[in-house]
């Protein structure tokens, strides 16, 4: 995982495979991911995505801008219960003040377990 990514994300297992200005992928656990009912839970999936399409957005951002988050959403399309979930962000916009990210949940079968789209703003480095 790339330096400073934070506490949440080598708590819920997120490793980041691939880093391009073009793709970001990542994948983590199911298990220790869960809800009660044994399912991924939906905000383990969003954690996942605004990390890759958070990482995505920095790159955009560099070398005197940072990228912080204004919007995300979620559609979480199947359950997965076991195995690894792997999410793979692709720029939808890259502007000079906002870049919003796609980012695709697919459990190990190649199935779209979560759509996701984050937003980030593209502000001034301090």
């Amino acid at each position: 995982m790339p330096e400073g990514m934070g506490a949440l994300n080598a708590t819920m297992g997120i490793e980041i495979t691939e880093i391009s200005a073009e793709r970001i992928v990542g994948t983590m656990p199911v298990e220790g991911n869960t809800q009660p009912y044994g399912l991924l839970h939906g905000g383990a999936s969003v954690v996942l995505a605004e990390s890759l399409g958070s990482i995505g957005s920095a790159i955009a951002a560099a070398p005197d801008r940072i990228a912080v988050g204004v919007d995300i959403s979620a559609t979480h399309h199947r359950s997965a219960t076991s195995g690894t979930v792997t999410g793979v962000a692709t720029p939808a916009h890259i502007g000079r003040s906002m870049a919003t990210w796609e980012v695709v949940i697919s459990d190990e079968r190649g199935k779209r377990v979560c759509t996701s789209r984050i937003t980030c703003a593209l502000i001034p480095a301090r």
